[in-house]
This record gives C-alpha cells, sequence and structure tokens, in this order.
C-alpha cells in the first residue's frame, strides 16, 4: 500500500490514471499524446503505476495496451474509508460519480496469486475448482472456437454464440460472456424485465492472462465487449473482485473465501451477475 501512496503522489501520475479513467486500454504512444513530457518520461510514470499494481498490461497482438486496475483503489477504500462515516463518503463518491465520471464500458482486474501458472489454468477450467470459488461448471474442451455450457444450481445455460475465442495453456485464455436466459434468471432470482433487457444486448466477452513472476502468478482479468450505456458493467464490477479473491484465497489456502453475509444485499446483487450466488437482492436499482 505504501507503493500506491506513493505513485499517488505525483500529479503526471494522477494524470495518467485520469487520462485512462476516460478511456481504457491505451497504447504508450496514445497516452503520450495528451500529456506535454517525453515519451521516455511517459513510459517511467508508468513503470512506477504498473509496480504499484495501479496499471495493468494486456497485451493484444505486438500492441501493448493499458488499462487502470480497481484492485489497490479498492483495498484502499476497504482499509481506511471504513473507518469513518461511510455513508456520508458514499453520498460524496456516489455525487462524484455522477458529475465526473464516463460509464464504464470495461473491467480490467489484476491480482498476484502464490501458485503456478499450470495450476492457476486448472482452477480456472477444471469443474472441481471452479465449484468452490465460482459455484458454476464449464462444460467445453477448452479449443478455441468450442461451444461452452454453463451451470449452476441445476439451471444450464447452453448457446451456440458461447465459445472458446482463445486458449493458450497457462498463459492465456478468452470466452464469450454466458446467455442470460430465463432457467438463468429463475435460478439467481433475476427480474425478467432486467434479464430481458440483458438478454437484448450484444455479448460482451472476457480474457485471463496469466504471467508467471517466480513464485507468484500475475493474473489480469478483461471483462469487455459491452454495449453502449450497459448496466452490466457496474453489475459484474461489484463481482470480479470478490471472485477473484476467492480464487486467491483457495489457491493459496486451499479454502473458500467465506460467503458474504446474506444482509450486505448492495454486495451481493454486484456478486450475483459474476458467481450467480442465490441470495435475495433488488436487481431493479441496478438499472435506474
Amino acid at each position: 500500500m505504501d507503493e500506491v501512496f506513493k505513485a499517488l503522489a505525483d500529479a503526471s501520475r494522477r494524470r495518467l490514471l485520469d487520462n485512462l479513467n476516460a478511456r481504457n486500454g491505451q497504447t504508450l504512444r496514445e497516452l503520450c499524446a495528451g500529456l506535454s513530457m517525453a515519451r521516455q518520461s511517459v513510459s517511467k510514470h508508468l513503470a512506477v503505476l504498473e509496480a504499484a499494481n495501479l496499471v495493468a498490461i494486456v497485451w493484444q497482438g505486438r500492441e501493448k495496451l493499458h488499462y487502470l486496475n480497481a484492485e489497490p483503489i479498492n483495498a484502499i477504500a476497504q482499509r481506511w474509508i471504513n473507518q469513518y462515516d461511510r455513508e456520508r463518503v458514499r453520498a460524496l463518491a456516489d455525487l462524484k460519480t455522477a458529475l465526473e465520471l464516463e460509464p464504464m464500458d470495461e473491467f480490467v482486474y489484476t491480482t498476484y496469486i502464490k501458485t503456478t501458472p499450470e495450476r492457476l489454468w486448472r482452477a480456472l477450467t477444471e469443474p472441481a475448482f471452479t465449484r468452490r470459488y465460482w459455484q458454476a461448471n464449464f462444460e467445453t474442451d477448452w479449443k478455441v472456437g468450442s461451444t461452452m455450457t454453463w451451470e449452476q444450481n441445476g439451471a444450464i445455460i447452453a448457446d451456440p454464440a458461447q465459445v472458446v475465442l482463445e486458449s493458450d495453456p497457462y498463459q492465456r485464455l478468452s470466452y464469450t460472456w454466458h446467455t442470460f436466459t430465463p432457467e438463468f434468471a429463475e435460478a439467481v432470482g433475476l427480474a425478467e424485465d432486467v434479464r430481458a433487457a440483458l438478454a437484448a444486448e450484444r455479448r460482451s466477452k472476457v480474457t485471463f492472462q496469466l504471467e508467471p513472476l517466480g513464485e507468484l502468478v500475475k493474473l489480469t482479468v478483461l471483462h469487455d465487449g459491452f454495449e453502449p450505456g450497459s448496466a452490466l458493467p457496474e453489475m459484474i464490477g461489484g463481482g470480479w473482485p470478490h471472485l477473484l479473491s476467492g480464487l486467491k484465497t483457495l489457491l493459496e489456502t486451499g479454502d473458500p473465501l467465506p460467503a458474504i453475509p446474506s444482509g450486505k444485499d448492495e454486495v451481493n446483487s454486484d456478486l450475483r451477475l459474476t458467481t450467480w450466488s442465490a441470495t435475495e437482492t433488488r436487481w431493479s436499482a441496478g438499472l435506474s
């Protein structure tokens, strides 16, 4: 956390983060265009931000894209904001969001897990693992172009457009997001009007990038391809951090992350679209 605060102390680095917040997934050249400093200086600032885990790198072919990473900011919020008047802070944050921020069109998250790329790959693909932290099974041979069948609490979600997009074992995995079927909605208690709205949107995709770093594996998750103005990014934005924390906890301790108490409706409402948990929530609030 010290590295995060040090990285944020520099005005130029904060400006880089603002640029990524306005438009995520930029190249070094694009980031340099908005700053009055040398390319080498921008590159050094980005290296500091990456070392503090505030910026995540995703390679698309030969192109190196920079993304704002939510994990350290989430950690700061949990460590510091929780000590103060949370409702007052939340009200101010909501006002700031409404006035200043653009709708989220991509979700990126980077975490470091003490494991091997082989074991992490198994945890992302094998039911013996996914049942424990995701409460879901994926039926597929994990070959590019193959269809995927999702299963949760007896709800089978199959669709020809649910396919594997990339599959490079121990390095990179990408697939399209699941279909919002009536069976899925019934399994998680999703209101029909919300389900219909989500089902009418174009299909998003999720990409996992694995990078070995000694005894650690750097895992970067990119969920993108959302319909402009979609409510889905905000819904899954709260679910992914908990799910990935559960994955990290399982691989490092052997035990899954404890469930969030059912009274925490706001957190669980975000969680359900990613983890398919079965707690009560108010979905309509997510679209208002």
